[in-house]
């Protein structure tokens, strides 16, 4: 079954801290919270290293929720035809699901159903029936621990399998779980879409999970987006969800990430104007 889900508005994790040590935790949890947004979207690349119980009394702190995002890696591509890497990626996916479930969050978003980067050719059939069965499987555990799933669609460079929301539709019509969504991010949006309308309009209440992110990553509002037609889409289909502002620079980092999102430039240094901005801007439009 599909879990509730609630418009709230939060700011990924790597605005603030590109570790999630104690340090880098409040930091993060402390600044989401400073800026006014409800929750904090925490990326579990290695969930293993997260302390939940040090994490789970920073939210509380805080007063603050937490949703969960990834992207898999070569080690862990569920697309794969080789079964010890299926195995790892299935691994990887339930830990990060409860790890989510130890915080409290009943949202997990991102890159699950493939790795995160640049394939060297298309998806083959084999390779897209993994991706399917791999997300049934996550679905039907993360049911259990009542999370939704939320798979988000990204451009041509960081993924073979679902480029447009369209496709992701589609995909999701073959893993047929009611707690799995398509999400939504506007950076990857204007890469790939003909327009910010359609596939927002075509998702209805399939769109779990929107991602709010300028052109070149930085400031909203500076770059080439067109959140005008996005938030007015989003308001056709009266989108009652969870909003993350993502932003990266290389004043904020994760070695690994970074280098995956070809994030080589220092779009901003003030995280909390950044922030605060960002929430301002979204408020502002919906």
């Amino acid at each position: 079954m599909a879990f509730n889900k609630n418009l709230e508005y939060g700011g990924h994790a790597l605005v603030w801290s590109g570790d999630w040590t104690a340090e880098g935790a409040r930091k993060a949890i402390g600044g989401a919270a400073k800026a006014g947004y409800d929750y904090i979207e925490i990326a579990l690349l290695d969930p293993w290293k997260v302390d939940v119980a040090m994490t789970r009394d920073l939210l509380k702190e805080y007063n603050i929720r937490a949703h969960a995002s990834l992207g898999l890696s070569a080690t862990t591509d569920v697309t794969s035809t080789d079964p010890d890497i299926i195995t790892r990626g299935d691994e990887l996916l339930r830990k990060a699901t409860d790890v989510l479930y130890g915080l409290g969050g009943t949202e997990l978003c991102g890159v699950i159903y493939c790795a995160l980067g640049k394939y060297p050719a298309p998806a083959s059939a084999e390779n897209r029936q993994n991706s399917i069965l791999a997300m049934q499987r996550l679905a039907d555990y993360a049911a259990d621990k009542g999370i939704n799933i939320n798979l988000e669609v990204v451009n041509r460079y960081e993924t073979n399998i679902i480029n447009t929301g369209l496709e992701g539709l589609a995909f999701l019509d073959e893993v047929n779980r009611s707690n799995a969504f398509l999400h939504l991010d506007t950076y990857h949006m204007n890469i790939e879409e003909d327009g910010m309308e359609k596939s927002v309009l075509a998702a209805g209440d399939r769109l779990g999970f929107v991602h709010i992110g300028e052109s070149h990553r930085g400031y909203l509002g500076t770059g080439n987006v067109d959140f005008d037609t996005f938030f007015a889409a989003l308001k056709k289909i009266d989108y009652q969800g969870p909003m993350t502002f993502e932003s990266f620079s290389s004043e904020v980092v994760d070695a690994n990430l970074s280098n995956t999102l070809c994030v080589w430039r220092n779009l901003w240094k003030d995280s909390h104007d950044l922030a605060a901005t960002a929430l301002e801007f979204m408020k502002a439009h919906y």
